[in-house]
Order: structure tokens, then sequence, then C-alpha cells
């Protein structure tokens, strides 16, 4: 069976280093907010080319503290727009709502499912404040157009970088394009911890020291809270392992454009809609999603001749139970996406005799 994600033989390859960071910090005597994930930071803000980094618990608590934070410096309030893609996973409808702002969901570009500078328009009002873009499946987002638009409307600009860690444009990474950006580490990103993890990155100095007091507890000095905080911060052992991986994600990054390439050159079949990408240097291929009107029969078909698959994501946000008052929502570009997509095993590790596999498994399929 070719597994849709082995993070096993992921992580075995840096085995040694990640037990000896483990086994460093737990000699250290030190576990919350120490010297481990002071490093990182800084790494990780160096290596988007950021100014900050602040580690929180998890991706979704990196998208609630930034928009958490910009109603403390008081430029949104309750009732206030942003603009997000329809077919995004719905963690980033989550922290729009869990502010008390409104998520209004435009279709995404049909091409690369991420947000275009004309539907971004056609959804602006006068309460519109943020634009979120999800740089999905590892693509980033239109962003020059996307950072003039905001410009000339006085908007704010949150990037959902979950799926894109490195991904770049015009030489400049995701994580310095927006005002601020959020990061996931969960295991199966590009960079993966082994546990929940997750980060802000921004150069607002201000907004920095807010989100990073939110996330203990509202307090900047021990004992003395600024803020309503929560307890979201980024572990000592998964900052630690998470240096240990960033010094090889560009490698491991390259690895995955290099089978992306030959899914792209391989694949043929008339059924299969393959997935675009602007620039080499944008799109990290966290995940290589394809299209088809037989996804049922295509995903019963891979997995009889031993091919894992994934689907992401098969119910879109506002077909959600948990949000059933936008269930009235016509948006028919993101139906669709969300009944034809279908993902493709892609690992660094992948040996390429799976690569050539799957191709050959795929342009098999007939229906």
């Amino acid at each position: 069976m070719i597994k849709f994600l082995n993070l096993k033989a992921i992580n075995s390859q840096y085995s040694a280093d990640l037990k000896q960071a483990c086994a460093d910090v737990i000699d250290s005597g030190w576990y919350i907010r120490g010297k481990y994930v002071d490093l990182f930071e800084s790494e990780f803000a160096k290596y988007c080319g950021a100014e900050h980094c602040i580690g929180v618990a998890n991706g979704l608590d990196a998208l609630t503290l930034v928009l958490r934070a910009w109603k403390e410096q008081g430029k949104l309030n309750d009732g206030d727009e942003v603009i997000v893609q329809a077919n995004t996973y719905i963690a980033s409808i989550l922290a729009i709502t869990e502010n008390n702002l409104k998520p209004v969901l435009v279709e995404p570009d049909v091409n690369t499912y991420n947000l275009s500078k004309n539907n971004i328009e056609s959804a602006l009002t006068e309460k519109t404040k943020v634009i979120l873009p999800v740089h999905l499946y590892g693509q980033i987002s239109p962003m020059k157009e996307i950072m003039e638009l905001a410009e000339q409307h006085h908007l704010l600009v949150l990037e959902d970088c979950a799926q894109s860690h490195g991904a770049s444009l015009n030489g400049v990474k995701c994580g310095a394009w927006g005002h601020a950006a959020a990061f996931s580490f969960y295991p199966g990103k590009n960079l993966g911890a082994l546990g929940d993890a997750g980060a802000v990155t921004t150069s607002d100095k201000e907004l920095a020291g807010i989100v990073n007091a939110l996330g203990n507890y509202g307090s900047v000095t021990k004992y003395k809270n600024d803020f309503l905080g929560v307890n979201s911060r980024l572990d000592e052992i998964q900052a630690a392992m998470l240096s240990v991986k960033l010094k090889t994600l560009d490698m491991e990054i390259l690895g995955r454009q290099e089978i992306a390439q030959k899914y792209l050159d391989g694949i043929n079949n008339v059924q299969i809609i393959l997935p675009e990408r602007e620039l080499l240097e944008s799109h990290v291929w966290h995940l290589f999603v394809i299209r088809t009107n037989e996804r049922e029969a295509l995903y019963n078909y891979l997995l009889d001749n031993d091919v894992q698959t994934q689907i992401h994501y098969p119910i879109p946000p506002h077909k959600q139970l948990a949000y059933l008052s936008y269930s009235d929502l016509s948006l028919p570009i993101s139906e669709k996406i969300h009944e034809e997509v279908i993902s493709l095993p892609l690992y660094p590790t992948m040996s390429l005799r799976d690569v050539e596999q799957v191709i050959k498994v795929v342009n098999s399929f007939t229906q």
C-alpha cells in the first residue's frame, strides 16, 4: 500500500537530532517559554522575512489571536467583515466568528483555489476591515494585488499560511506579505511538529507584543494582566524539534516540487483536472489536489490498487452544521470544488517507484 503520508519516514530522517532536542529541553529544567522557544521564534521570523514571530499552541489560535489583538488595538470592532475564500478549511472561519466578526465568503479562483482580486473587490462593503487570504494546498495567493487593494481601501491583511511554509512570490515569502500571518505546525504540515503547534509572524512590534501577551493569560509581566487573555503557548519541546526540522525545510520543499512536477508531467487522464501554479517558487505542494466528477469511483479505484488518498475537504464551511446560518449562500464554484477534489500521496521521502505507480494507476482509471 502506498501511504498518503508517511510521517514516520519523514521524521526518522532526523530521529537522532529530534531525540537530542527533546533531551536538551528535559535536561534544561525549563519547559515553558524558555530559550528554545526564543530560538525558534528568532529563526522562523528570519526565515519568513518578518521582524517578529510569536509561538502559540496551534494554527487556529494563531489566526484567532491576531484578530483579537487588532480588536485590542481598536482596529476592529464586533460585526466588522472579514473577506475569505469559501473553499478553505473551517479553521479560517472559526477564528473570525470566535472574535464576533463576520466572515464574508467569496468564490475562489477556480484554477488556483485562492482568493482573486476581482472576487475580493466584488465583496467589499463599508464594513469590510480585513482580507484573509488562505494560501491553500501550498500555493501563495496573489499577494501583490491583494496588498495594493488593501492599501487602497485601508484594510488589514491576515495571511493564513497553515499550508504554505516557504512559499514565495517575487522573492518574498508568505508570512511577510500581510500585516500579520498565522502558521500551523500540525504534524502533517510541510514544517510539522510532533504535536500541535503554531505561530504568528508580523513586522508590527505593537501587534507582536499584544499577541504575545494574549497567549499568556493577557500578561506582559507575571501576575499583571493587561488583557483578557488565554493560554496558548508554543511548547519548549516542540520549539526545539521545529528548529531541527526548519534547517531542512527548503530541501524538503524541493523534494515536494520534484514529485509534483512528475505528477504534472505524467498524469494524462482526460477525466482528471490537474492543479495549476503561478510560478515554481509560489507552490510548496503541501497537498497535490486533483479534481474529477467521478471522485468516489476514483477514490475506490485507487484504494483497490493500493494507493491511499484523502479528500481536502468534502464539506464546505457554509454547509457545515456549525454554520447553518450560511447554508443558503450560493457558492457554486466552491461547492463544485468540494465535490470533486481528491489529494494524491506526496511527501519528501516518497520513492520514485511509488510516484510512478501512482501515475500509472491514475492514468489507468476509466469510468
